[in-house]
């Protein structure tokens, strides 16, 4: 739609160039909603998300049996989808498997057709100019002929024969597939809302961005916990990046940094290897089937241990010179006694277990030494001008908020810090009082100022970005506090807890629903769409009589064992809702070898009575706000 919604940049200067547009916008306002796929938490994994991107979150494979049943069987339907999926590695397969030319002429004939009923199948909703757009320039003009065709007329259907032939005698077939796949991948969703993370232990959140950049046009992104880290490190926050660099290094992702963004950790390592010895808590994990070599794994745990001390120490730091975060309970390397064997806590000592204080000054344990400050200094200036880290994060600036309003629905990451009788908390800072929306507001403000004045020297808002990623009023993270102190040296389970913010169990009533809609100004109708927690095995994702809908996608291996499944995604199209409920996903390779799907079930959980249209929805607003603004300029002239 945004050859129109962008309609005042024409020059209309004639009566009949006026008319003609009102009629090409009241047309799309009568049209179908187009279906929007919402994903979350997809934690750097590419291949599931990219495989969730291809299928268009199963509607694809929908789409296909819609179209095909009845005429097609159902493992030729599997691999028509699969063609759309995979196209150029599908395409290498078939050739590698049928010898015989005529087969292979045969195959190339029939998936021309199957593709472009397919593409014409999926484009019957949306304008010419939308379904142009999604075609590859390169292939314009002879998708739309085959596209269009009246197959009914002899004439043109010795036309659409003739084309057919040409594409596969110039050499064109393969990639005339591929163009065609990808314009239906495109257009099984019209657009994509990615409700946080898509940064963390993953081993390719770069893959992501790019493919994201590369391939589709109508996207957002709510940012999550772990996408701050990064935007924090990019605008100077010095404990961003030391938390980044510390699950990097625990969760075997420190080549991420080196290979992707060019980051040289190689001071580090040296520093870590010199000072530390590996230490049990320090045990580096990995989420990938590689085995850490034994060298890999004592360089993490010492690079971990080194990057942990830092972090406690520049925490303290910040903590002192901003009491309004009111985090005083966070400071605890004040506490050790003597030898470092054990720290007093509230009154009562607890033994330390795999210490590594060696470079804390128990006279200042929050001071840096020499060595430190120099490595932190030179990694927060590779971190702010590492040019592709710089063009990823500016693009997921750029394309994304704190939270989202769209087509009535609110989508945000965490949590509205609330207490526990669902009253909106505020935070105060600088004077001024933040609650609910306003809260959200101010963080995204600093955030978007942040990244337009990077800077390595403490200030106040690295200082904020910071604590949204650990404060107790962060609606990133929801809890009263993060004991990665506690976890990491005291044998006490009592100590480890992070107590969730009552949002989590508020948001199983309708009425709590409500009062959150009502403060950011939408109606009772829409609905609440969160990540960040995964859903428990046996819980429902679908909370408050159904509105609010927690999706995390659960993409990370380790969430499997919590969730049972490899997550939800959840679709709104012209009918209604559809909840998607995946299976966890192994290899791309393994998926296009054994033709397997991650999609295991869909639910339909709320169904229009009847079908939604353009003029229905937020680009339909805009719309009626520019035919009457053209209704106008016919008045006068």
């Amino acid at each position: 739609m945004e050859r129109y919604i962008q309609f005042m940049d024409k020059k209309l200067t004639t009566t009949n160039e006026i008319k003609e547009e009102i009629i090409n916008l009241s047309a799309i306002l009568g049209l179908p909603k187009g279906t929007e796929a919402f994903i979350s938490d997809v934690h750097g994994e590419y291949d599931e998300f990219a495989h969730i991107m291809r299928n268009g979150s199963g509607n694809t494979k929908q789409k296909i049996e819609e179209l095909f049943t009845g005429r097609l069987s159902l493992a030729s339907q599997k691999k028509l989808a699969f063609l759309v999926y995979y196209p150029s590695e599908i395409l290498q397969k078939t050739k590698t498997e049928m010898s015989n030319h005529d087969q292979l002429i045969q195959w190339y004939m029939d998936s021309f057709n199957h593709l472009i009923e397919l593409l014409r199948y999926t484009a019957n909703k949306y304008t010419r100019s939308k379904v142009r757009k999604s075609i590859s320039p390169d292939f314009v003009y002879i998708t739309e002929e085959l596209l269009y065709a009246d197959r009914n007329a002899d004439t043109k259907q010795l036309s659409y024969q003739l084309i057919m032939d040409n594409i596969i005698k110039l050499g064109m077939a393969d990639a005339f597939i591929v163009a065609t796949c990808h314009s239906i991948q495109k257009l099984v969703v019209d657009h994509v809302h990615i409700i946080g993370d898509i940064y963390d232990r993953g081993p390719h959140p770069d893959y992501i961005i790019d493919h994201l950049a590369h391939h589709w046009q109508n996207f957002d992104f709510q940012w999550g916990n772990h996408d701050i880290l990064w935007m924090g490190s990019v605008a100077g926050s010095k404990l961003c990046m030391l938390n980044l660099l510390r699950i990097a290094a625990r969760y075997d992702n420190l080549k991420l940094l080196k290979n992707a963004y060019g980051i040289d950790l190689t001071k580090l390592i040296e520093f870590a290897e010199k000072n530390y010895q590996p230490q049990k808590a320090f045990n580096p994990k990995s989420d990938t089937d590689e085995k850490m070599s034994e060298c890999d794994q004592k360089s993490h745990n010492c690079v971990q241990q080194a990057i942990a001390i830092m972090q406690f120490k520049l925490e303290g730091q910040t903590i002192a010179r901003r009491p309004e975060f009111q985090m005083e309970n966070r400071l605890l390397l004040d506490k050790l006694e003597l030898d470092n064997n054990y720290i007093l806590i509230k009154g009562v000592t607890y033994p330390i277990k795999d210490g590594c204080f060696q470079l804390v000054d128990s006279n200042d344990p929050y001071k840096l030494t020499d060595s430190e400050h120099e490595i932190i200094a030179d990694l927060i200036t590779q971190f702010i001008n590492s040019k592709k880290l710089k063009k990823h994060i500016f693009y997921l600036v750029n394309n994304g908020s704190m939270y989202l309003k769209y087509n009535g629905n609110l989508l945000f990451h965490g949590c509205i810090p609330v207490d526990a009788t669902g009253k909106m908390l505020s935070w105060k800072i600088n004077g001024q009082a933040y609650a609910g929306k306003r809260l959200f507001d101010y963080f995204d403000s600093i955030i978007r100022d942040a990244l337009s004045n990077p800077t390595a020297s403490d200030c106040f808002n690295s200082d904020v970005i910071w604590y949204l990623w650990t404060g107790k009023m962060s609606p990133l993270f929801g809890k009263d506090k993060m004991t990665t102190f506690e976890r990491y040296f005291i044998d006490n389970d009592e100590l480890q807890v992070e107590k969730l913010n009552p949002y989590y169990s508020l948001r199983k009533e309708e009425w709590f629903a409500d009062e959150l809609f009502k403060d950011f100004g939408l109606n009772e109708t829409g609905h609440i769409i969160n990540g960040h927690t995964p859903v428990k095995a046996g819980t429902s994702p679908i909370m408050a009589n159904g509105k609010i809908f927690v999706i995390d996608g659960g993409m990370s291996k380790p969430y499997h064992k919590t969730t049972g499944i490899g997550g939800y995604t959840l679709l709104s199209n012209s009918y209604g809702l559809q909840l998607v409920t995946h299976e966890p996903f192994t290899t791309r390779q393994k998926a296009i070898d054994g033709m397997t799907d991650v999609v295991s079930t869909k639910r339909v959980i709320e169904q229009s009575v009847s079908r939604k249209t353009v003029a229905e929805t937020d680009t339909g607003r805009q719309l009626k706000q520019q035919i009457s603004i053209l209704q106008a300029r016919l008045k006068n002239k």
